[in-house]
C-alpha cells in the first residue's frame, strides 16, 4: 500500500490511497480508530479534515467530541446529511468488542461519556447501544 507524506506539526500525516489518514509514528489504537471510522463511514471526513486543520493532527478524543455532537444530532433527526446514528453505534460496538485498551480509552472517556444526560435531548440514544457499549455505559454512568 502506498502512502502520500505531508509535513504537519506534530510529524508525518499519511494518506493512503483510499484517503484513510494515519500519523507516521503515532498510530496509536485511538488514531487507528479515528481512520478507521472514517473510512466506514465517509459523512466524517469532512469533520475529520476541520479537526485535522485546526489541530494540527489526530486527536482521537477532541475528534471524537464532534462524532457525539453529530450522532446525537442525527439520532434527534436534526442533520439529515449527517452519519446515520445507527451505523455510528454499530461500528462503535463492533470496536468495543476487540478489547483493545486505546480504543476503548476513546470509546469510554469521549464517546460514551459525552453522550446527552438523562435531562438532555438525546438522551433515548443510550438505550440503543449494544449490548458491549451499553455495560460500559452503566458503569461509568450508573444514573444515566
Amino acid at each position: 500500500m502506498t502512502t502520500t507524506p505531508r509535513e504537519t506539526p506534530g510529524g508525518t500525516l499519511r494518506v493512503t490511497p483510499n484517503g484513510t489518514p494515519s500519523e507516521a509514528g503515532s498510530e496509536t489504537p485511538g488514531v487507528r480508530l479515528v481512520g478507521d471510522l472514517v473510512s466506514r463511514i465517509p459523512e466524517f471526513r469532512g469533520v475529520y479534515e476541520n479537526h485535522v486543520f485546526r489541530q494540527g493532527g489526530v486527536l482521537p478524543h477532541v475528534f471524537f467530541w464532534d462524532v457525539v455532537q453529530d450522532t446525537v444530532r442525527s439520532f434527534l433527526g436534526e442533520a439529515p446529511d449527517a452519519a446515520d446514528w445507527r451505523s455510528t453505534l454499530a461500528f462503535l460496538e463492533e470496536q468495543s468488542c476487540r478489547g483493545v485498551l486505546g480504543v476503548d480509552e476513546v470509546i469510554v472517556t469521549s464517546f460514551l461519556g459525552d453522550l446527552p444526560s438523562p435531562q438532555e435531548p438525546g438522551h433515548a440514544i443510550v438505550h440503543q447501544l449494544g449490548p458491549v457499549m451499553a455495560a460500559k455505559f452503566v458503569r461509568i454512568r450508573p444514573l444515566g
